[in-house]
């Protein structure tokens, strides 16, 4: 449970790679840097030897546990980690009791690091409340879960919140040079090839310790580490896909193409083929939110509804969990009745607009809440719907310059079929037809 960053029992027991390459100080983490600027409060932490309370919000693989073993390191503090899966009351207060006697005797803090603490129930949480309002110990709490869901409020109120980010592809590229050059890592004995390095970067999705775990892997079984070597390795094939090039272009393009064509089965193929290369999610999230009412709209609203919420997971989550999210909304989108009437609608009112089409806002519409707008006639005339039979009444909204275009032109399908009706007697009734 406790590290005393005891150099000679690390040379005794081979550690992987991953752990022999954590930084040492805040200057060595990649990454994270909204977090690592001077007087922010892991800097102010790191200098002052104040105690503070924190939590380190983030997906896998983005240094949190890194940041506490710097913390403790730079500082001198000791260093107690507690796995929140597999600890309980007793260990949480036993970690407490020798860190206020150690305080007390030596004047030496401690850091307590509790992974994955949104595993702890309410009074394992509890347990750490004394410890964190006294300052007896730097607490540190580690979650890849939303802790406003997860952790107890008091808990929460007397820290820190500091959300971490997925690592850049440069940041993990930079991760995977230094771990072949660094002596704690392979020291110059493995050779990285750039096609090699690409698909690392690909499969590590912004995780450095997934980089590192398959790079320790493909260097076991050869010294010249090639895509070949790392797809041995690690049991994944490589898919061919450049983000910045023509697959990115074709491949998204078909995914979109196939869910407009209602064929699920080839729009979660793409899916995967993107989430796979290692396609950001976010912005597969965000093709899914426009496709919902671009492609869907109003036949169907609730695809709108589960796209934002795909979205919403990615970032709650990340993957690859959130794989599931996407392709749940994936098969929403592409099995919901289509219609582009939403966008011809904007778009048609849009190219009025831009051409001139604009007109002024009938006076009875206009603001009349501030002083002098009576004296302008502003409001004058207007009838308040709610006070009128089936909550319509028949007065001019448009501009008289645009009040014969028709932009919003519902189809016959799914939901949008009660809407074609409902629109159309209602506009017949508010232009003056029969």
């Amino acid at each position: 449970m406790e590290s005393l960053f005891d150099s000679a029992a690390e040379e005794a027991t081979p550690q992987p790679l991953a752990v022999r390459m954590r930084p040492r100080t805040l200057d060595e983490v990649l990454g994270q840097r909204h977090l690592l600027g001077q007087g922010t409060p892991l800097r102010r932490l790191v200098e002052s030897e104040a105690p503070m309370s924190l939590f380190l919000w983030g997906p896998p693989g983005t240094g949190k546990t890194t940041l506490a073993y710097v913390v403790a390191g730079v500082t001198k503090r000791r260093f107690v980690e507690i796995s929140a899966v597999s600890a309980g009351v007793k260990d949480v207060r036993a970690a407490i009791d020798t860190a206020r006697r150690e305080l007390g005797m030596t004047g030496r803090q401690t850091v307590l690091f509790v992974d994955e603490v949104h595993r702890f129930n309410k009074a394992q949480q509890d347990a750490l409340l004394p410890a964190v309002e006294n300052r007896w110990v730097t607490f540190i709490g580690a979650t890849t879960e939303n802790p406003f869901f997860s952790v107890i409020s008091p808990l929460l109120s007397r820290s820190l919140l500091l959300t971490l980010e997925s690592l850049s592809d440069d940041d993990i590229r930079a991760v995977l040079r230094r771990a072949v050059t660094d002596e704690r890592g392979l020291a110059g004995r493995n050779t990285l090839a750039p096609e090699a390095l690409e698909h690392l970067v690909r499969l590590a999705g912004g995780d450095a310790r997934r980089s590192l775990t398959y790079l320790e892997a493909a260097a076991l079984l050869a010294d010249d580490i090639t895509v070949e070597v790392v797809e041995k390795a690690v049991d994944k094939a490589a898919v061919r896909y450049d983000r910045q090039g023509d697959q990115h272009y074709d491949v998204i393009s078909a995914f979109i193409k196939s869910m407009r064509g209602s064929d699920a089965d080839a729009a979660l193929h793409y899916l995967a083929r993107m989430i796979e290369a290692g396609e950001d999610p976010r912005f597969i999230a965000r093709r899914l939110v426009i496709f919902a009412s671009e492609d869907v709209g109003m036949a169907d609203n609730t695809c709108l509804q589960t796209a934002v919420a795909a979205a919403q997971a990615v970032q709650l989550i990340g993957l690859p969990e959130a794989g599931i999210n996407l392709a749940h909304a994936v098969i929403h989108c592409a099995l919901a009745p289509k219609s582009n009437a939403v966008v011809k609608a904007i778009g048609a009112a849009s190219d009025d607009v831009r051409r001139g089409l604009i007109g002024q806002v009938p006076g009875h519409l206009r603001d009349a809440h501030y002083p002098g707008a009576a004296k302008l006639g502003h409001g004058k005339g207007y009838k308040y719907p709610h006070d009128f039979e089936h909550g319509l009444v028949r007065q001019d909204y448009a501009p008289e310059e645009t009040r014969e275009r028709r932009y919003y032109e519902p189809t016959r399908h799914g939901a949008e079929a009660g809407l074609f009706e409902r629109w159309s007697r209602i506009r017949d009734f508010l232009r003056g037809q029969p």
